[in-house]
């Protein structure tokens, strides 16, 4: 039963590796000689207007994440599209109502103002 999970295991300890090794060896062999102009905060050659960890407008977030969404919407259509002859008719009320419902929730979105930059 385990013998089954070895590729698995193999697949995770490579991609450590690959993502480990590299930056132990920067870490090792860069040469390490800061000054105050190295640690000092960089913004277009001027010092720094303000705190870098300001808050931002919530509405940014949301055009994010409406982004995502409808990137994954496409995601989700393209398949579908070149496989529509064999899922039938089953397969395109599926979709329809997997459109109608994104389509509830942009134009809620829309309604509430989100999409409304000012």
């Amino acid at each position: 039963m385990l013998e089954n999970y070895f590729p698995v295991l193999l697949f995770i300890l490579v991609g450590l590796a690959i993502g480990v090794i590299p930056m132990l060896a920067g870490w090792i062999l860069a040469p390490s000689r800061p000054d105050s102009e190295k640690l000092s905060p960089y913004e277009c050659g001027f010092e720094a207007f303000e705190d870098a960890r300001m808050k931002f407008d919530v509405r940014y977030y949301l055009v994010a994440i409406l982004f995502i969404l409808f990137d994954l919407e496409i995601a989700f259509l393209f398949p579908w599209a070149i496989v529509l002859d064999e899922v039938g008719t089953f397969g395109f009320v599926a979709m329809i109502i997997f459109l109608g419902i994104l389509v509830v929730g942009f134009a809620y979105e829309w309604m509430k103002g989100a999409l409304d930059w000012e």
